[in-house]
């Protein structure tokens, strides 16, 4: 398959959760963001010089190109693997670029006040992660021998978990301390006893 075709494929599929559009790159941070999305989720690739209706744009300057670098080399901690590749068509310059997902997560983009966030990719958004997420990236770098007690905490958190709720609201009803909360829902998500799904703009935890 030649660059064109090949190219023209991808566009048809639209932006979804291994694929986004970028017209242009005028900020490193807001690159950042993609590239800590696909790092911390399945992984996935930005197409560069391509409009959100799939129309070719091209990458316009050699500082886009810079920027490209510096969003996944100097504002993305850990560094974030990537490729670049880069086709001519039809006169202009597209730039694909691929992240895979990353063993070390969280890898967390800079945003524009200078604070590292991480990110994830749910469908074709980046959404910043729960600390719930942060928590699971952590428990997951344990052994996988882990031992999870069913003590009194666990089951009064079960019992509140019987339907869809926000993290504010389980740490309501639980009476547990918040970041206790945080890591037994990362122990349940990691054990399939509890799963989450983002609803509205907001994370839900619910049993399975």
């Amino acid at each position: 398959m030649d660059d064109k075709r090949y190219l023209l494929r991808l566009i048809r599929e639209g932006e979804h959760q291994q694929q986004d559009f970028k017209y242009r790159v005028a900020d490193a941070c807001k690159l950042a963001k993609s590239v800590s999305a696909f790092a911390n989720t399945d992984g996935g690739r930005l197409l560069i010089g391509v409009r959100d209706d799939g129309h070719l744009s091209g990458v316009r300057s050699e500082e886009e190109i810079y920027m490209m670098h510096q969003a996944a080399y100097k504002y993305c901690k850990p560094e974030a693997s990537i490729q670049f590749d880069t086709y001519h068509i039809e006169g202009r310059t597209i730039v694909i670029a691929t992240v895979p997902p990353s063993s070390k997560r969280p890898v967390c983009a800079q945003d524009e006040a200078g604070r590292m966030r991480a990110y994830i990719r749910i469908n074709d958004e980046n959404i910043m992660a729960s600390p719930v997420h942060l928590a699971l990236w952590r428990e997951s770098q344990k052994l996988q021998g882990t031992m999870l007690t069913l003590n009194d905490d666990i089951r009064q958190l079960l019992h509140v978990t019987q339907g869809r709720l926000t993290l504010n609201q389980i740490v309501r009803l639980s009476h547990l301390p918040r970041r206790k909360v945080i890591t037994f829902l990362a122990q349940l998500i990691r054990f399939g006893t509890i799963r989450w799904e983002y609803v509205n703009q907001q994370f839900l935890f619910s049993q399975q």
